[in-house]
């Protein structure tokens, strides 16, 4: 069958078809956010998407853009069919796979695996909540855990965040939220000026993953005396959100698992930058305090949920993940 495909494509070719041929393939616009831009590793990953998408008879342009904001108001306005954004962006075109940022909700990055997993199974329950609106969900993949980097390495318990101002995504309610509950001063930031605040001593605090410590300099921030407290207070992701009128159920959920099989790529770069940074920068907190972190995120956890902030239905899903992997946190008992 194989061979007989290859001389009909021969044959199609020898009459001068092709050209009709490679437009049998519909054409849509992807709009791709990564602060790099064409060069970073989230558009590469986005290339190699473009290459399947051909063998799903789909035409993928891919355009960069470094400003997030404009990215996702283009593709509210249809200049995309699809957008590359990150997963705290888009909480907005559907609050299911946008949870996924839920503040201390996936501790590691085996428990992260296994809920990206179920995010891109065939089952129903989950494909049937990636829909919302005018949008389906295209898969995702890890950005890397967040931390907070600091400017006193001094700051290592929670009574310590007191006073201090850090930066927060204006899109975001929980991060300014859970800030306060802590007694931090929130400075409203987004993805293109938060780490420039915290290198030039305009905040003291910053929430990032390890990547940013090399890609913006987030090291020149932490000098002399500062640090990255190891407590992961979130797992980051950047997601694909395609229109439904563009992109038919089955090549979104051919995206998504396309992307699932990214994840070790992606951790992978996630590895290095962590392997890039000082064993100086970390900072060690007690076990006691790790615990009283961890009651502070599943009450705030609670009650950004009851407000309608977090997805109700994915923060009960991660909370199953994370008894299934650690059945002894206090959470579980209950």
């Amino acid at each position: 069958m194989r061979v007989f495909k290859t001389f009909a494509l021969a044959a199609v070719a020898s009459l001068g078809l092709g050209a009709v041929s490679a437009q049998a393939a519909e054409q849509r616009s992807l709009c791709v956010f990564d602060i790099i831009g064409a060069n970073g590793d989230v558009y590469n990953i986005m290339k190699d998407l473009k290459t399947q998408a051909a063998g799903w008879d789909v035409d993928l342009k891919l355009k960069p853009y470094t400003d997030e904001k404009i990215a996702a108001e283009d593709l509210k306005a249809g200049q995309c069919d699809g957008a590359v954004l990150t997963g705290l962006r888009v909480r907005q075109f559907n609050s299911f796979a946008g949870s996924m940022e839920a503040i201390g909700a996936i501790p590691t990055y085996e428990e992260l695996k296994t809920v990206m997993r179920v995010m891109a199974s065939d089952a129903p329950s989950i494909t049937n909540k990636l829909k919302s609106g005018s949008y389906i969900m295209g898969g995702m993949v890890p950005m890397g855990a967040a931390y907070l980097f600091v400017k006193d390495r001094e700051i290592d318990t929670v009574g310590e965040l007191s006073g201090k101002s850090i930066s927060v995504m204006e899109y975001d309610p929980a991060q300014a939220e859970m800030a306060s509950k802590v007694g931090m001063s929130p400075v409203l930031s987004d993805i293109t000026n938060f780490a420039g605040r915290f290198n030039n001593n305009s905040v003291d605090i910053c929430f990032a993953p390890v990547v940013a410590y090399s890609a913006l300099e987030l090291y020149k921030g932490m000098q002399p005396d500062g640090g990255i407290i190891r407590y992961t207070l979130g797992q980051l992701t950047t997601q694909i959100v395609l229109r439904q009128d563009r992109f038919t159920e089955e090549f979104a959920l051919n995206s998504r698992q396309f992307m699932l099989g990214q994840f070790d790529r992606a951790m992978n770069v996630i590895r290095n930058a962590e392997n890039e940074v000082d064993d100086k920068w970390w900072i060690e907190i007690p076990e006691q305090d790790k615990l009283r972190y961890d009651e502070m995120l599943r009450e705030a956890r609670m009650e950004m949920t009851q407000d309608g902030i977090y997805n109700k239905e994915l923060v009960s899903l991660l909370k199953k993940v994370r008894c299934k992997y650690e059945p002894s946190r206090a959470e579980c008992t209950q």
